[in-house]
C-alpha cells in the first residue's frame, strides 16, 4: 500500500472521530466541568503532559514562531500566546477548531492563527518550535519517522511529541476499551518507543536526533514525550 495513502486514511479516520462521534466527549473533558473518575485521570494526565512539553522550551516565546499540531481545543496554543510567541495552532478536526477559537483569551487573539486541517502541511510554513501533544498516536514507526523527516526542514529548533509507549498494560487497556463507551471511543493508537522511530529514521536515511524526555502514568492516561531536534 502506498505510504501517504496509509497516512490519509488514519488522518481521515481521526477527523471522523473528533469531528462526529466524540466533539462533545473532549470539549468537556478539556473543561473544567466534572467527569468520571477514569476521563478524570486522563484529564490529569493531559495535564501534566501539557506542563512537561511547555518546561522544554524557553519560558520567554517572544520573536518565537510556534507550531500546536494537532492543537485540540487550544490550551497548548494559549500557554504558548501568553509566554509571546506566535502561534499556528492547527488541528484536522474543524469542530474542535471552532471550541478553540470560542475558548481563545481575547487578549491572545492577535497572537494565535486557528485553521483546520493536515496539522505538517508545509503550506504552514517555518517554525522555530513545534509540539504534537497526542496527535501523532495513531501512526506507526515508519509513519511517524516519515512525519518528523517530512516537517525537520521547517523546525529550526525542536519538536516536542507524544507516543503511546509499548506496555502491555497500556495495550490491554486500550483493547478493553476502558477508557471511552464503543460509541466514542477514538481510533486505534499504536503503541510505539523511541527506539523503533529511531530506527525508522535510519532507514529513511533521515539525519537529525531523537530522544525520550519523560512518561507520564495518571490512571487511564500512559503517554510518552520525545524531543526531535533536525
Amino acid at each position: 500500500m502506498d505510504k501517504s495513502a496509509t497516512y490519509d486514511a488514519t488522518r481521515d479516520r481521526v477527523e471522523h472521530y473528533f469531528d462526529r462521534s466524540a466533539t462533545k466527549v473532549w470539549e468537556r473533558l478539556t473543561s473544567d466541568a466534572p467527569v468520571s473518575g477514569v476521563r478524570a485521570t486522563v484529564r490529569a494526565g493531559r495535564d501534566r503532559m501539557r506542563d512537561l512539553m511547555l518546561a522544554q522550551l524557553p519560558a520567554d516565546l517572544h520573536g518565537a514562531r510556534v507550531l500546536d499540531a494537532g492543537c485540540g481545543t487550544g490550551a497548548m496554543a494559549v500557554e504558548l500566546a501568553t509566554r509571546g510567541a506566535d502561534v499556528v495552532a492547527v488541528d484536522i478536526s474543524p469542530e474542535l477548531i471552532k471550541i478553540a477559537e470560542a475558548r481563545c483569551p481575547d487578549g491572545l487573539r492577535g497572537q494565535i492563527t486557528f485553521a483546520s486541517g493536515d496539522m505538517l502541511s508545509p503550506e504552514l510554513g517555518q517554525f522555530d518550535h513545534a509540539l504534537a501533544m497526542d496527535s501523532m498516536i495513531y501512526y506507526g514507526a515508519s509513519s511517524v519517522a516519515r512525519m518528523l523527516a517530512g516537517v525537520a526542514p521547517r523546525i529550526t529548533t525542536s519538536m516536542i511529541f507524544t507516543l503511546a509507549p509499548r506496555t502491555p498494560l497500556l495495550m490491554t487497556m486500550w483493547r478493553v476499551g476502558k477508557i471511552f463507551p464503543s460509541s466514542d471511543r477514538s481510533p486505534s493508537m499504536i503503541p510505539e518507543s523511541c527506539a523503533r522511530v529511531s530506527k525508522a529514521l535510519e532507514t529513511l536515511g533521515a539525519g537529525g536526533s531523537l530522544r525520550e524526555i519523560e512518561r507520564i502514568n495518571s490512571g487511564f492516561y500512559i503517554s510518552t514525550a520525545l524531543e526531535f531536534r533536525p
